[in-house]
């Protein structure tokens, strides 16, 4: 048993003015970084596989070595880590598997702009010394999104941190790949891949984003030989023509038919290409008629397999034209475009330009415009893998949750192509195989062979590395030790479940469960929770131009208007969205702390949803810290050593409002927990904020205020403490796994068990302590506090002076719920006298409301100057009048409408409602105030 500032427990760190701003309110400044050290200290982190807990494991989503921590990082982490302390908390023998992924061509992208400044590329180097020069930059700079997801509050087992390039993941991979490999599974060979001429590497199909440009559409003459006339062929790349090997056309298309196995003359080569037959025409697209250029696009290079024709590649990996474009060579392949237009328009063979929309794919990295193009390379297949996988799904032994995106996964996996795994780069897993040149035999290897096995030549080990994805893929057993067996991988193994974006699906989801189930008999989780993406909270995609992006460094620690536009610019943010940031943060951001943006983030992660992240809904969650310090603050002066500890609930004289808090405290324990089993954190939040809010804070210790400043029993004042702080420890333990610093902080001032909240047991909910009929009771007195409050808001009733509550009721039990809460009504509500009961009489002016079939009246006679209010509110209504009027107007200007952003008019028309509403309030209490002077 543990007591505020206790000498026994001197080494936890809490003090009495710990969390104080001036005695203002809570601030998180240094408690934060505090109770994070403490807790890395103790190990409370660290997981015990020898724990005889129910294993429960999640593996993080490896950040790139290269990042910083963004708000998606953050609620990814967020969202994890409520489920890792929430489990720690029920015992469960947790762990939290951190790491960092090599992120291969971004880390190779950053220091080479680094040599670029001295002058240097990476072959000046030379391939040995630039990775040296990269794991000189990964151990400088490396471990910038560690630190930052400590200031997040991530409990990861960081003494187990991996990192995809280290020894363990590297033997790993290599013993991953030879098995493939001797399975069949892994094969080099010539294919279309995606290339990024920038980056000078191959592409998978999921690192090419794809976005819509305004384009044109090219239309051609294409004579044929026999100078019978011609075919026309629309194309959006002319620049590939000149590796042209056919032109084709549907099989049913009967403008064609008769031109089958003729030749044409490929403008500008000369060179006599087929006409052929082939299905994967589009009939509808330009004039029925492609070209086929097998090696710069893959679906001409599945019909140049299909007839046998030749690959002629034009366009080196560099983005030039290569000596096969004859005239061409030398020249980018934009120029080329270009200059290869204006030919045709000159010898008369461009007939047509057409203004055309389509999609153009990217570079992820560079943004660079992809090249198809045909290159030898390593692939893996993917159809055997992906069939248990897909099974995995569809019995059920994963769940991917929400369950919509079963659909998707189901469409990509089942018509997945073969992965390209090869990357034209120097760091990352370098390809364990090597290739004797003399006699043409490749050998793949766990170790380094020394000589050709087959003639004893040379070997020469392949230059390129492994996708960055292919040793993520492995993360959840790779991590744990694999391929050697031990006692970590035999507990954690299959993990619990991996929280992840939707964008890395098939990048990283579907591969490790591909792997999983092939490496490991098992699958690699038994839930995939899916989150939205983060938005503004109009929800437009969070973006540099626009000037949107919050930094949770920024909201966590505060920023100064400086900071916030240095930030943005040094992110690339154009005048216009610097300007957009000046209008909105004119005084930057206070510090807000951890803990508020962990809520905000909770609070608007619904299933199925993008969250819509506003600055001022993080504000108003750090005004619920406020509130809850300011609970504590109040409760503290009352605490008295032993006595929480030694009282049993049974023994305390409960009241109505005793049982209510316990009743709704014990719901609120079974929807939290409820709420994260079933990765609902949004309703988790909800439940909590109301609770605490508004019926602890707003009601409960209100209650207990009024009690323990009466003359009444010792008792009754007694139970008032000890519930103000159960109710109170008890809630900090279920809001831990949201607000971690902010309950430590605070329980550690309460009487409690442990050293740590983190370590505290999670709270059961408890059959005895459901009081369903005080909560009904309970409702009803509450709801007429309101009632009365509302009519004092109405009738600008001071708050400090009382007025009179006449109560007519329609049964014995709601005079027997009156009685027992009077007390709290005449206080709450600040009632001068207090009349009740089933033989009650409506006094002759009253402002009246219906509760629950009960009659509230608060008499108005001698409360109000009725002349005087009469006068207020007719001033009030003109107002009201004025401007609604205002309103209406402008919402009836369709040009407002139409050209006035759209939350600008939702804005206006939001407002409209409330005026409207409030203008009704106003005629109808006038009315009523005048319907009496008249008498």
């Amino acid at each position: 048993m543990i007591v505020p500032n206790d000498p026994a427990v001197s080494e936890t760190p809490a003090t009495p003015d710990a969390g104080l701003a001036g005695k203002q309110g809570y601030d998180p400044h240094g408690v934060e970084e505090r109770w994070y050290r403490f807790w890395e200290e103790k190990g409370l982190f660290h997981a015990d596989e020898t724990s005889t807990g129910s294993p429960y494991c999640i593996v993080i989503p490896p950040p790139n070595v290269t990042g910083s921590l963004h708000m998606g990082h953050a609620l990814n982490n967020t969202l994890q880590d409520i489920l890792i302390r929430w489990h720690r908390m029920r015992g469960d023998n947790t762990l939290w598997m951190p790491g960092t992924d090599h992120a291969g061509i971004a880390t190779q992208n950053v220091v080479e702009r680094k040599l670029r400044q001295e002058g240097l590329t990476r072959e000046d180097l030379g391939r040995e010394a630039f990775v040296e020069r990269v794991w000189q930059w990964k151990r400088e700079s490396g471990g910038t999104i560690i630190r930052q997801l400590k200031t997040l509050g991530a409990s990861c087992d960081w003494e187990r941190e991996r990192f995809t390039l280290d020894p363990g993941l590297s033997n790993a991979v290599r013993e991953v790949f030879c098995r493939l490999y001797d399975a069949g599974l892994i094969y080099r060979g010539d294919y279309i891949i995606n290339w990024c001429p920038r980056c000078r590497t191959a592409l998978s199909d999921l690192e090419v984003e794809h976005q819509e440009r305004d384009g044109k559409l090219w239309h051609i003459r294409y004579p044929l030989v026999s100078g019978a006339g011609e075919v026309v062929v629309a194309t959006t790349r002319p620049e590939t023509m000149l590796g042209d090997t056919a032109v084709a056309v549907h099989p049913e298309d009967e403008r064609f038919r008769a031109l089958l196995g003729q030749r044409v003359l490929l403008p500008v080569m000369g060179r006599e290409i087929p006409i052929i037959a082939d299905a994967y025409v589009d009939r509808e697209f330009g004039t029925g008629v492609v070209k086929v250029t097998p090696a710069h696009d893959p679906k001409d290079f599945e019909c140049g397999l299909r007839h046998n024709l030749p690959q002629i590649k034009v366009i080196a990996d560099d983005g030039r034209m290569l000596a096969s474009a004859g005239a061409y060579a030398g020249e980018d392949r934009f120029i080329c475009r270009k200059n290869l237009v204006k030919q045709l328009e000159r010898e008369g063979l461009l007939v047509k330009v057409e203004e055309h929309r389509h999609a153009v794919g990217q570079c992820y990295r560079c943004q660079t415009v992809v090249e198809p193009s045909l290159s030898r390379q390593w692939f893996v297949k993917m159809a055997p893998l992906a069939e248990p996988a897909i099974q995995a799904v569809e019995t059920g032994r994963i769940r991917i949750i929400p369950a919509q995106w079963e659909k998707t996964y189901y469409e990509w996996m089942r018509n997945i192509r073969d992965w390209c795994i090869s990357r034209q780069i120097w760091w990352g897993h370098r390809i364990p195989a090597w290739y004797c040149d003399p006699c043409g035999e490749t050998i793949v290897s766990r170790t380094t062979p020394q000589a050709c096995p087959r003639c004893g030549g040379t070997l020469r080990q392949e230059t390129d590395v492994l996708d960055t994805w292919f040793s993520s893929g492995l993360w959840p057993f790779s991590t744990l030790g694999w391929p050697e067996k031990n006692k970590a991988l035999g507990v954690y193994y299959p993990t619990a479940c991996l929280v992840t974006g939707f964008d890395i699906l098939f990048f990283w989801v579907a591969r490790m469960i591909m792997l999983g189930l092939r490496f490991m008999d098992d699958v690699p989780f038994r839930d995939v929770v899916i989150h939205g993406l983060i938005r503004d909270e109009q929800g437009d995609k969070m973006s540099k131009t626009r000037g949107n992006v919050v930094d949770p460094l920024h909201v966590i620690n505060g920023a100064t208007l400086e900071e916030l536009l240095a930030g943005a610019k040094a992110g690339g943010a154009p005048p216009a969205a610097l300007e957009s940031i000046a209008r909105q943060y004119p005084d930057g951001f206070p510090r807000f702390g951890a803990d508020a943006l962990r809520f905000t983030l909770a609070a608007l992660a619904g299933q199925g949803s993008d969250v819509k992240l506003s600055v001022k809904r993080i504000e108003g969650y750090r005004h619920f810290c406020n509130k809850i310090w300011n609970a504590h603050r109040f409760l503290a002066p009352h605490l008295q050593e032993g006595e929480g500890r030694e009282a049993r609930l049974a023994e305390l004289p409960l009241d109505l409002a005793d049982r209510w808090i316990l009743s709704r405290l014990n719901a609120v324990t079974r929807g939290v927990d409820e709420a994260f089993a079933g990765y609902r954190f949004n309703d988790a939040a909800s439940l909590l904020y109301q609770f605490l809010w508004h019926e602890y804070c707003d009601w409960y210790v209100e209650i207990v205020k009024t009690r323990l400043a009466s003359a009444g029993g010792e008792a009754e004042k007694r139970t008032g403490r000890i519930l103000l702080g159960r109710v109170l420890e008890q809630s900090l333990r279920l809001l831990h796994p949201i607000m971690p610093f902010l309950t430590e902080e605070i329980w550690q001032r309460l009487p409690h068990q442990g050293e740590s909240v983190m370590v505290a047991p999670w709270p059961v909910a408890d059959p005895a302590l459901d009081f369903p009929q005080a909560v009904e009771s309970m409702d009803c007195l509450m709801e007429i506090t309101r009632e009365v409050r509302n009519i004092r808001s109405a009738y600008n009733i001071s708050p400090a002076q009382r007025v009179p509550l006449v109560v007519k009721t329609s049964g014995g039990h709601q005079d027997a719920m009156l009685a027992a809460g009077q007390d709290y009504l005449v206080s709450l509500a600040r009632l001068a006298h207090f009349e009740f009961g089933q033989e009650t009489s409506k006094p002759e002016l009253a402002a009246t409301v219906v509760i629950q079939g009960i009659e509230v009246h608060v008499p108005l006679a001698d409360v109000v100057d009725l002349d005087a209010e009469s006068s207020r509110l007719q001033k009030e209504l003109s107002k009201a009048e004025a401007a609604l009027t205002r309103i209406v107007k402008k919402l009836e200007n369709e040009d407002f409408v139409r050209k006035a952003p759209a939350e600008v008019v939702s804005r206006e028309r939001a407002a409209q409602t409330e005026l409207a509403d409030h203008h009704a309030k106003l005629k109808a209490s006038l009315a009523h105030v005048e319907g009496y002077l008249k008498r």
